[in-house]
C-alpha cells in the first residue's frame, strides 16, 4: 500500500470510530476485509489511527472537520507536510482537497490543545496541578513498550541476552533492573524466545513500580484479577501463595496457560467464592483508565461524567468487599490506571474514615515520570 492508500484506510476506519463503533472492532474488521494489506500495513495503518485518536480535537482543528478526513489532514498540517501531497485522488489516495475543506482549517485553541474532553478538564487540573497539560501533553504521544523480567525463568541479564537474539533492543530501567524498556523490535516480543519462554511478560513500568513495592507475604489474593498480570507479578516476586479472583471469569480465561509459561503457581477462585483471610489482599479496580489514555485513546472520549459516577460507585463497593478477606495486621493495596484523585486518593480517604485501616503509602505514577499513570495506596488493618 501506497502512503495514500494508508491514509485513506485510516480516514474509513476512523469515520467508523466516530460514528460509535470500538478502534479495535473497526480495525480488525478493515484488516479481514483487506487481504491485500501486508503486516506491515496494517501496522501502518494501526497507528495513524491511533495516533489520531489520541489528537483528535486538535487534529480535527487542524484539519477543519471532526471527520476521519478531517483528522488524517490535521496529522498532515501538524507534521509540517502539505496535505496535497497526499490527497492526490489517484488510485486509493484520498480525493483532493476542496475550498471547503480549506475555508475550515484553524489553529486549536484552550482544552483543544491538550485533547482532552471539556467535562474533565476540571478534575483534571486539581488532580495534577502544575503539571496538568504537561501531563496532557503527554498523554498525546505514543506510550513505550516494557516488560518485566520473570525472576522464576530468567535473570535480567538473561532476558536481555534472549531478546537481543531475537533483534529486540532493550533499556533496564535504573530504580528497578527488571523493569525493561523496548528500544527497538517492539512488535517482535510476543514472538520472541524469551516472551514464548516466560523469560518476560508485557507489563507496563508503573504497575511493576507498585508491585515492586509490595510487602513480602505467604499469602496474597488479587481480587481483580482480570488477565493477572499482577498476580505474576507477585508470584515472581517471591510470593509463594497466590490466589486470583475476578467477577468475570471470562477475563482470567488464558491466566492458567500464562502462569505455566512463567513457572508460577497461581490458584484461581471462581466469581464470588473467594474464602478465607490473606496477608496481602490487592485491588486493581475498574476505572477511567485515564492513566493509559495513549494506549487506548478512543477510551478517552467514549468516558462521561457520568460514566465515571458509576465507576466511583463500584471502587467503593470493591474496597469494602476486599477488605472482609484481610488478615489481622494484613494488607490492602488500592491500584487504579487513574490520573484522577476522586478515583486514588479521594476514594483511599473515603474508605480510611470508616476505621480499621491505616494508610501505610501511597504514590501517584504518571507520563512525566513512570509512563503511565497509575496510583497505588497501601493499607494495613490495625
Amino acid at each position: 500500500m501506497t502512503p495514500a492508500a494508508r491514509a485513506q484506510a485510516a480516514i474509513t476506519i476512523l469515520d467508523q470510530i466516530l460514528a460509535g463503533d470500538a478502534a479495535e472492532a473497526a480495525l480488525l474488521r478493515w484488516a479481514r476485509g483487506s487481504r491485500f494489506a501486508g503486516s506491515g500495513d496494517r501496522a501502518a495503518v494501526r497507528d495513524l489511527v491511533f495516533d489520531s485518536l489520541r489528537c483528535k480535537r486538535s487534529r480535527a482543528a487542524l484539519g477543519g472537520a471532526m471527520s476521519g478526513r478531517g483528522l488524517m489532514i490535521g496529522m498532515l498540517i501538524e507534521e509540517a507536510r502539505d496535505p496535497a501531497s497526499i490527497f492526490t485522488g489517484d488510485g486509493h489516495a484520498p480525493a483532493p482537497l476542496t475550498p471547503e475543506d480549506r475555508e475550515g482549517m484553524r489553529a486549536p485553541c484552550g482544552i483543544e490543545g491538550l485533547d482532552l474532553p471539556d467535562w474533565i478538564w476540571s478534575r483534571w487540573r486539581s488532580s495534577l496541578g502544575e503539571s496538568a497539560e504537561r501531563v496532557a501533553m503527554a498523554m498525546r504521544d505514543r506510550a513505550p513498550v516494557w516488560l518485566r523480567v520473570n525472576k522464576l525463568r530468567a535473570t535480567a541479564a538473561q532476558a536481555q541476552a534472549a531478546l537481543s537474539d531475537d533483534g529486540i533492543m532493550v533499556e533496564p530501567f535504573a530504580a528497578l533492573p527488571s523493569a525493561l524498556m523496548v528500544t527497538q523490535g517492539g512488535r517482535r516480543v510476543s514472538g520472541s524466545r524469551a516472551y514464548q519462554e516466560g523469560m518476560v511478560e508485557l507489563q507496563d513500568l508503573s504497575p511493576q513500580l507498585a508491585c515492586a513495592a509490595l510487602p513480602e507475604v505467604r499469602f496474597a489474593l488479587d481480587y481483580c484479577a482480570g488477565g493477572g498480570g499482577k498476580a505474576l507479578a507477585m508470584a515472581s516476586g517471591g510470593i509463594r501463595n497466590v490466589t486470583a479472583h475476578d467477577i468475570d471469569a471470562g477475563r482470567m480465561s488464558d491466566l492458567a496457560s500464562r502462569a505455566r509459561r512463567a513457572g508460577a503457581a497461581i490458584k484461581v477462585s471462581a466469581p464470588g467464592k473467594v474464602s478465607g483471610r490473606f496477608d496481602l489482599v490487592l485491588t486493581d479496580v475498574p476505572c477511567s483508565g485515564s492513566g493509559t489514555w495513549r494506549r487506548t485513546p478512543d477510551a478517552k472520549w467514549r468516558l462521561g461524567e457520568a460514566g465515571l459516577e458509576r465507576l466511583l460507585e463500584i471502587q467503593a463497593a470493591i474496597l469494602l468487599e476486599a477488605a472482609q478477606f484481610v488478615a489481622p495486621l494484613g494488607y490492602l493495596a488500592y491500584m487504579t490506571c487513574s490520573l484522577l484523585d476522586d478515583e486514588n486518593g479521594s476514594q483511599v480517604a473515603r474508605f480510611l474514615s470508616r476505621g480499621g485501616f491505616q494508610l501505610e503509602s501511597e504514590r501517584r505514577y504518571s507520563p512525566l515520570d513512570a509512563s503511565d499513570g497509575f496510583y497505588f495506596a497501601l493499607m494495613r488493618r490495625c
